[in-house]
């Protein structure tokens, strides 16, 4: 345990999968998080262990962390349109201000950092799927704004650290990820249709249903950002499932998978919503030699386990 880690947003849904990721490859880890979307309950696990610790903070504001630091994951971030549509302010600033207090206590502590970026730098897209040569359709004043524009000057802001101070940075764009820790009411697709089918609820979908996405289990992405951080790439890269669905499709797979009598019910797309997302995952498979090896079938009876559980304890 000779090398230490700071994760931002650590108590979150990936945070607290990548804190887990480290201590396994044996990195002592700082977890940073001020609760606003994470939860202790993701983290407790981990309070006995010797190698991990929990600050909780506002990385908004200034961050000291005593002591040698070699890595540090930014993932501090409302991440949910429900999220960010009821803290526009506090996304915006977490990506700007946060970001900016991150790349400093990286160049204080000579330290790489990896920035968590997503797929929403590419807006609505023109170009399918999305390669991260592609520079994005993006609305700046449209409510998803505050998120897209947000983690598009995070990008920016972490190359001019990489290019001016010769900071090591690495920018990860995450696609639609889901498997357990994931919050019931976090507005997402897939928690949104676990949620309602197992409460024999309407299923809701925005739109005609005609929409895609490509969802990746977490176990999956969390191994590609751990490589990422590893390697030596300082581009952007996407790291996300190719295989493309229609929600409508996904509604009716989480249905029947639960055996539920749930009717599906339409409602208006909200402004800005993307017509397709798939990731070119070229980049991740040649540099990194990875690709996703968890199938949608097995990464959805993985994931319906905890919501079960967390269905009947409410």
């Amino acid at each position: 345990m000779n090398k230490t880690a700071v994760v931002t947003g650590g108590a979150g849904f990936l945070g607290s999968h990548l804190c887990e990721k480290l201590i396994e490859n044996n990195i002592k880890v700082i977890c940073i998080d001020n609760l606003l979307t994470g939860s202790l309950d993701n983290i407790e696990h981990l309070f006995g262990n010797d190698n991990f610790k929990f600050i909780k903070h506002d990385v908004t504001n200034f961050i000291h962390v005593p002591g040698k630091i070699d890595y540090i994951l930014h993932f501090a971030s409302p991440a949910s349109p429900i999220d960010y549509l009821e803290l526009p302010i506090q996304t915006l600033k977490v990506s700007s201000l946060g970001t900016h207090n991150i790349l400093g206590l990286a160049l204080e502590k000579k330290a790489r950092v990896i920035i968590a970026s997503t797929s929403e730098v590419y807006g609505d897209p023109e170009i399918h799927p999305q390669s991260e040569d592609y520079w994005g359709n993006v609305n700046p004043i449209g409510p998803r704004g505050v998120y897209d524009e947000a983690k598009r000057f995070s990008e920016a802001m972490t190359m001019a650290y990489h290019r001016y101070h010769g900071v090591e940075t690495r920018i990860v764009r995450i696609f639609n990820t889901y498997g357990p820790r994931m919050r019931l009411n976090d507005g997402r697709a897939l928690p949104a249709f676990v949620s309602q089918a197992l409460k024999g609820e309407d299923i809701t979908i925005f739109g005609d249903g005609s929409q895609t996405r490509s969802f990746c289990y977490v176990d999956d992405l969390v191994d590609g950002i751990f490589k990422l951080l590893m390697s030596k790439e300082t581009n952007p890269v996407n790291i996300g499932n190719p295989e493309e669905i229609t929600i409508k499709q996904f509604a009716e797979e989480v249905k029947k998978l639960i055996g539920s009598k749930s009717e599906i019910v339409y409602k208006d797309l909200p402004t800005d919503d993307p017509k397709v997302r798939r990731p070119d995952i070229t980049r991740a498979k040649t540099i990194l030699g990875w690709e996703p090896k968890v199938n949608r079938s097995e990464g959805l009876k993985r994931t319906l386990e905890y919501f079960r559980n967390k269905v009947e304890g409410q």
